[in-house]
């Protein structure tokens, strides 16, 4: 399947420069009425008449895929948890029958998007949606979800992004191994051994060139050279090019930009596929998006969520009787543990940073990405106590953490939280006995969660939690409703 920008060539870059349009990823979403010869042809012709009008032809030529939720008013008398349980049937959707010309991949079982703009899954977000339909009995869902994401390994040889075929350079955060655990601690054991190939392919993925990198090959795709025993991980996206999904703006960016485009659109990506679409945390200047360096940089949650992948294949191993394998994957994890410990932590400032491998030191933004090694249980408990205090001192607000503590303008940044972070904090802060602090984050959050559905009707994607009388705000596209993610840490956060 190609990318959008590949099936619709001129057409498409004549769409997304037009300006007809507010969010361009409608354009890239679009579901084509004919064949894309056909409509091609079309355009040829018709684009030289003198009356010619570009939406006109667009509209005659494609239609929009309107989701279940677009008409769906909410009650606001009822509780959040019995608002997020009549929203996950609006937000599921059934197995996709593919479209010729359409850019989303179909798969072959039923899964929940997060909503709003997007209308289809999402690799990192579905994890923390999962938290809440396991909570909410739909343990059939998660298999379902889980299945696709397999199937999409076994196809792609990694799971995208989205499946979206313009997401095919990138991957988003490895969260499938702690969905396989997940689905284990509801159906046994058993799980790791089913999925244990697709672990696998999918460490492959991450880890892939590894042995073709040294001192003087210093990095390939995602994999980076520190010494003779270590290779840790990057973000990083296999095209040099504007994204389809906002071609436009990276389009504009890159005709701005004073370097080299392509090396501007390699860390643009980077980050997209870090999840962290933008902020500070990636640029030299932080407020400066022209100064984003993801690609260079090391980023301590990556490899915290590699680490958890290496002890998790090692124990499907294990349950299948290879104890030879397991005891490789375990090595392998023992040694990315050290090196997490050795590359991303401050011992002057108490907390784990990025590490940026062009001059060999510590990035001086801290994030929220620095409570991953107490997620995993690979902090000690003095550098679990300084996270504690960083959290509280430079972190929590009253809606409850921010992002970093930075103001960029960026959505990852300051003054807004995501579900996401907001949970792996209070999980590591609960896994090394700061139970009052968690309580207090958790409560926070959950609060202005409610209070914000009270006033909208809606569960929002991000929220501001520096001032709670505001929306978030910052990033590409206005603030979206729906939400998978604060509907799953909301519900799974009623139990912790």
């Amino acid at each position: 399947m190609q990318s959008p920008e590949k099936v619709f060539k001129d057409l498409f870059v004549d769409l997304h420069l037009s300006g007809l349009w507010d969010d361009v990823k409608v354009i890239t979403d679009a579901i084509p009425m004919h064949d894309p010869e056909i409509i091609l042809d079309k355009y040829a012709r018709e684009k030289q008449l003198s009356n010619f009008d570009l939406k006109a032809f667009f509209n005659n030529n494609f239609k929009f895929s309107k989701t279940k939720a677009a008409d769906f008013n909410s009650d606001r008398s009822l509780s959040v948890s019995a608002h997020i349980q009549s929203l996950w049937s609006l937000l599921e959707r059934k197995a996709d029958k593919k479209i010729e010309g359409s850019s989303l991949i179909p798969l072959p079982y039923p899964y929940i998007v997060p909503g709003g703009r997007f209308n289809e899954i999402y690799y990192w977000d579905s994890f923390f949606t999962m938290l809440g339909l396991v909570r909410s009995q739909r343990t059939d869902i998660v298999e379902s979800m889980i299945n696709n994401f397999a199937w999409l390994i076994d196809n792609y040889g990694f799971i995208p992004n989205g499946n979206r075929t313009y997401f095919l350079g990138r991957s988003q955060p490895p969260f499938f191994a702690l969905m396989v655990s997940l689905l284990a601690t509801e159906k046994g054991d058993d799980i790791y051994i089913k999925y244990l190939n697709q672990l696998k392919k999918e460490y492959k993925f991450w880890m892939k060139d590894s042995q073709h990198i040294d001192s003087k090959t210093e990095c390939l795709n995602h994999v980076v050279y520190l010494n003779e025993e270590v290779i840790l991980n990057r973000y990083f996206d296999q095209y040099q090019s504007p994204r389809p999904e906002m071609y436009a703006d990276d389009y504009e960016l890159g005709h701005a930009y004073e370097g080299n485009a392509n090396e501007l659109y390699i860390n643009i990506r980077a980050a997209c596929e870090s999840g962290w679409d933008f902020s500070a945390r990636w640029f030299e200047n932080p407020n400066d998006l022209n100064t984003i360096k993801c690609a260079q940089i090391l980023p301590v949650d990556l490899n915290c969520l590699l680490f958890y992948l290496e002890e998790t294949i090692a124990k499907g191993c294990a349950l299948k009787g290879d104890q030879d394998q397991a005891n490789i994957f375990l090595d392998k994890s023992k040694v990315r543990a050290m090196a997490i410990q050795k590359y991303f932590w401050s011992e002057n400032k108490g907390y784990y940073y990025d590490y940026n491998f062009e001059p060999k030191e510590l990035c001086n933004v801290k994030s929220l990405a620095g409570v991953y090694p107490l997620f995993f249980n690979i902090a000690s408990e003095e550098q679990a106590k300084h996270v504690a205090n960083t959290l509280e001192a430079d972190f929590l607000h009253s809606g409850g953490l921010v992002s970093t503590p930075i103001y960029s303008g960026q959505q990852w940044d300051a003054p807004n939280g995501w579900a996401p972070l907001q949970y792996m904090a209070v999980k590591g802060l609960q896994n090394y006995g700061y139970v009052e602090l968690a309580n207090i984050v958790k409560e926070r959050w959950m609060s202005l969660n409610e209070k914000v559905f009270k006033n909208t009707g809606k569960m929002l994607e991000k929220y501001n939690v520096v001032d709670t009388e505001l929306l978030s705000g910052g990033g590409e596209y206005p603030v979206q409703d729906g939400f998978g993610w604060t509907n799953g840490v909301y519900l799974a956060f009623q139990d912790m």
